[in-house]
């Protein structure tokens, strides 16, 4: 199979020697040569690659193009539906054009939003030299999936007007809560609000600050260079055959490794390019963004700016850009714009700082149910491995040695119940996930590798001994990934644990792999071309021992809970294209015959709980809330019904924090996060925690049930 590739390769090279001469003319920056060979490389290298194997056709093609229009214009703020009528003509050519060689639709693409950007910023001058009415009742469509392009330059004009107003709105309302504090600071007295007539000064200065920005703004969109344009179709069509597959172009080691993790040095989140936004996918633990408490998964960073300084609008910026506004100096204040997925619109300050790498590591304590009983609790908040070994003599840490530790701390308390915290564990070492669960499992396979060739590889726990033998809950949410999903189905599959949560958990299945096309180039002729980028390609998939696929469905709780996420659309099942779930043969070798839970017996207790507590019915009714405004993306775009929507979410939020429901309950009146609250006092107001507890109470109760079968 190998050498097979290999002739391809070769046969494909040789076919471009011609043109890759003629590319010697080009400008640096762009080399025509250069893209030629990549459309190749991808061509021939994803369907190989890739653990599906998808057929480059005209449905892939489909799907690339469907990707490349998304993060040409995201908020469909630019192109009129002429342009899209233009551009379909490539829609089920790209992978014919593919295999010859060539990539046509990202210059035409690259032309028409060209010339649209010189006709917006004509608009915007317009519009804003022309002013906004703040009480005139308006309506802006937050959700461009429900927006159509626009039909010609007179629809085009009001979407900007509406869209323009809105940052209009936000920036005077800002600039008003800004000066209130300022006064109030000062001992003054104020009936400055944003009720009251509108303040001229203050408007005007709104006015010219979104003037200021949006110029900013579209002068960024016209720096995009025509290689910017040809990367982001690569990399579209990388994505069409999985969300986790992507072109990446040659940049610095800083810039890969912000692509690969999009780690953030200052605020600690993991950020992702989305459809043309910069959307969080996981808070680091210890991080200044978790101190904080606010910033979410899934949450869209719209805007970013130091302190009090003007916000940068980086709605379509590459990452490493918009990585460049949000990193700084520790100490400092940076303030991020975000829109939640529910549509409401939070100022999230964030001093930056490093990551407290104590934070990051297995926590545990000991705690009492009813009954008066210790039971242990265990938080691991990723699957940790320092594989670079120890520093200054001192040993590596890795989660199975700290997971074991704490274990054997909790076991000196005499513990009669264990609770395993695995709630927004993105993952990490996959062999770490196979050795925790061998600390409560006596031996046997663990999880299921399938290469794309279809090979299936069994990992085991090979150590029969026992570091924990007690009864068992497992708590995970949507954000339950990965190598934490592993560990979660494998108890549950066993029956070695109760595992409770929401609806399911992430549903990250898959493996990727780094392929430097760089190494694909065999003949030195072609070596001037040696700067290709790579492929993250996703190559194998993981499967529970019961035959079922980690992927796409997650892992289903035995006991499903409300939970404030319950309206995230978050997950492989809501990315496009993602792999399905299947299933391979069974190999459980015996179910666990120790002490468990009864699973009916502690649904039916859990029911009762959750019928009876307080804290359930705020979550549920929270929940619903946030489900109602995420549907609701036609949103008021006039002073008075702006202010509304802020009052009504600014109650919300406060009633939720009162409940306990929300993380920045010690942040003062700024956002900015006051003591931290110890892990008891965080888990003395946690719900599920509670449920938990109740649930040991029972078992201890009724002793018949620590034997009884599940």
């Amino acid at each position: 199979m190998r050498l097979f590739r290999y002739i391809i390769l070769l046969l494909c090279l040789a076919f471009l020697s011609q043109s890759l001469v003629q590319a010697k003319v080009m400008p640096v920056g762009f080399e025509a040569g250069r893209n030629r060979l990549i459309c190749y490389m991808l061509s021939h290298q994803l369907p190989v690659q890739h653990f599906e194997h998808k057929p480059l056709d005209d449905s892939l093609s489909r799907a690339a193009y469907d990707l490349y229009l998304r993060q040409l214009d995201p908020r469909k703020r630019f192109l009129l539906q002429a342009d899209i009528d233009e551009l379909n003509f490539f829609q089920t050519r790209i992978d014919d054009e593919l295999s010859q060689g060539k990539a046509l639709l990202p210059d035409a693409g690259r032309q028409i939003l060209a010339t649209r950007i010189v006709q917006v910023q004509k608009i915007v001058k317009q519009l804003l030299d022309a002013g906004f009415d703040p009480n005139r009742k308006d309506f802006l469509e937050t959700d461009p999936k429900k927006l159509t392009y626009a039909a010609n330059e007179t629809e085009l004009k009001d979407r900007w007007r509406r869209s323009l107003k809105m940052e209009v709105l936000d920036s005077y309302l800002a600039a008003i809560e800004k000066k209130r504090k300022e006064l109030a600071k000062a001992g003054k007295t104020t009936r400055l609000n944003g009720a009251g007539p509108v303040n001229k000064e203050l408007w005007h200065n709104a006015l010219d600050k979104v003037r200021k920005r949006t110029s900013n703004y579209l002068h960024r969109l016209q720096q995009l260079t025509r290689q910017e344009h040809y990367n982001r179709f690569f990399d579209a069509v990388a994505r069409a055959f999985g969300p986790h597959t992507n072109y990446m172009a040659p940049t610095s080691k800083e810039d890969f490794d912000i692509h690969m993790s999009g780690s953030l040095e200052g605020i600690g989140a993991l950020l992702r390019e989305d459809d043309g936004h910069i959307k969080v996918v996981r808070i680091i633990p210890g991080s200044a963004a978790e101190a904080q408490g606010q910033l979410q998964a899934e949450d869209t960073i719209m805007a970013v700016s130091e302190a009090d300084s003007d916000p940068v609008d980086i709605s379509d910026m590459r990452i490493r850009e918009a990585v460049s506004y949000i990193r700084g100096p520790k100490g400092t204040e940076v303030r991020l714009t975000i829109l939640r997925p529910d549509g409401s619109r939070l100022i999230i300050p964030i001093v930056r700082d490093v990551v407290k790498i104590e934070e990051t590591y297995v926590k545990s304590t000991v705690l009492k149910d009813d009954t008066g009983n210790a039971i242990g609790y265990i938080k691991i908040p990723g699957f940790y491995r320092d594989f670079s070994g120890g520093r200054d003599g001192e040993k590596s840490r890795n989660v199975t040695d700290d997971t074991r530790s704490e274990l054997y701390k909790l076991k000196q308390k005499h513990i009669k119940g264990l609770i395993l915290d695995l709630r927004n564990n993105g993952g990490g070492s996959l062999s770490d996930a196979v050795d925790v669960s061998g600390l409560f499992l006596a031996g046997g396979p663990v999880v299921q590798v399938k290469n794309s060739q279809g090979a299936i590889r069994v990992l085991e726990d090979v150590d029969p001994h026992l570091a924990y033998d007690g009864p068992m809950i497992v708590l995970v949410n949507q954000f339950s990934a990965s190598a934490s999903e592993i560990l979660a189905a494998a108890l549950q599959d066993y029956g070695r644990a109760l595992v409770i949560g929401g609806a399911h958990t992430h549903g990250k299945g898959t493996v990727q792999a780094l392929m430097d096309l760089n190494r694909y180039l065999p003949l030195l002729q072609f070596k001037k071309y040696d700067d290709l980028g790579a492929l993250k390609v996703t190559i194998q998939k993981f499967y529970r021992v019961n035959g079922g696929s980690t992927q796409y469905k997650g892992v289903i709780p035995d006991i499903v809970l409300p939970s404030m996420l319950d309206y995230l659309k978050t997950g492989e099942q809501y990315m496009d294209y993602s792999l399905p779930w299947d299933q391979v043969q069974s190999v459980i070798t015996g179910h666990w015959q120790g002490a468990h839970f009864d699973t009916n017996r502690a649904l039916e207790q859990s029911k009762k709980f959750v019928t009876e507590s307080t804290q359930f019915a705020k979550i549920a009714e929270e929940s619903l809330k946030a489900k109602k405004r995420s549907k609701e993306t036609l949103v008021a775009d006039f002073l008075t019904g702006v202010l509304k929507e802020r009052q009504e979410l600014e109650q919300e939020r406060k009633e939720a924090k009162a409940a306990g429901l929300l993380n920045d309950s010690e942040n003062d009146e700024e956002g900015k996060p006051g003591k931290k609250k110890s892990l008891n006092e965080q888990l003395a107001v946690d719900p599920y925690v509670h449920l938990t507890l109740y649930l040991f109470s029972d078992l201890a109760k009724d002793t018949g049930n620590a034997s009884g079968s599940k």
